[in-house]
């Protein structure tokens, strides 16, 4: 999770920019891919080890955090439609829905944070107990 940590530390540096350039905007939303990335193998790799569940795909982590009681339904949906704009970036190019990520991207931030410590705290309670 240390990866996933560094990367989402990155990230805040430019979601806090609020007129961003397009450079800053372009530069926003790939931090944003390297973190989903990173959080979602993270979260693949908790499956495994604490739940004992061998998942594959983003969307299927997903599902399955959902299922461990890890996040609620809305947060379910926001991280499914995570999944499918982090999909849309790195497969095309086009300014508008560069600026939609890009303003998606702030509600995303609080929910990798709340990710990775629901994490943390669950690994915690686990080599604690």
């Amino acid at each position: 999770m240390t990866t996933a940590r560094k990367a989402l530390a990155s990230l805040g540096e430019l979601v806090v920019i609020e007129n961003p350039n397009n450079v800053e905007r372009d530069a926003t939303i790939q931090r944003f891919e390297i973190t989903f990335e990173a959080t979602w193998k993270a979260a693949k790799q908790y499956l495994f080890d604490i739940e004992g569940i061998d998942i594959g795909s983003p969307k299927g982590v997903i599902r399955s955090f959902r299922e461990v009681d890890l996040f609620s339904d809305e947060e379910t949906i926001q991280e499914l439609q995570m999944v499918n704009d982090r999909n849309l970036t790195a497969h095309t190019y086009n300014e508008e829905l560069a600026i939609k990520i890009h303003t998606n991207i702030h509600s995303y931030f609080p929910l990798l944070t709340s990710w990775l410590n629901r994490m943390d705290d669950k690994l915690k309670r686990h080599f604690n107990s």
